[in-house]
């Protein structure tokens, strides 16, 4: 039962850090000039499992109207939530977002799928986040 409440706390506590501030730092773009970023101001290092949890957004730099990257609840976020391994090179999904359906976070995602960084998004944002992987706070 403690797990589940410590859980519930974590999930409460970072919907709140996203939803004080967003700073959106850009990994990749795509051929069809979307932006991939992530929100440096949510990221943090899960203290039971050591992975880096990440909130990442697209977004179409230029677009009119605006196109992301924004958090849960904006009218142009689109992202997901993911956990980083950086020594694996693994992912783990934590849920995602978009403007029609609201964030919500796996409460037994450190059992869910591992999945390798196969895209170049993917290897992309293991390679920003890891490296700045010492500056993190632990959660």
């Amino acid at each position: 039962m403690r797990r589940v409440i410590a859980i519930a706390a974590l999930s409460a506590l970072a919907a709140a850090s996203a939803a004080q501030a967003e700073t959106w730092k850009p990994y990749a773009k795509t051929a069809t000039g979307l932006e991939w970023s992530y929100d440096a101001d949510y990221s943090y290092r899960d203290g039971q499992s050591g992975r880096i949890v990440v909130m990442q957004a697209v977004g179409k730099p230029g677009a009119e109207p605006r196109m992301g990257p924004s958090g849960p609840g904006k009218a142009d976020g689109v992202g997901f939530v993911t956990a980083l391994d950086c020594k694996g090179k693994t992912l783990i999904s934590l849920g995602g977002y978009s403007p029609k359906k609201p964030l919500e976070l796996s409460a037994n995602w450190r059992t869910g799928n591992v999945a390798a960084a196969k895209s170049a998004e993917d290897k992309a944002l293991l390679d920003v986040v890891c490296s700045a992987a010492d500056q993190v706070a632990t959660k």
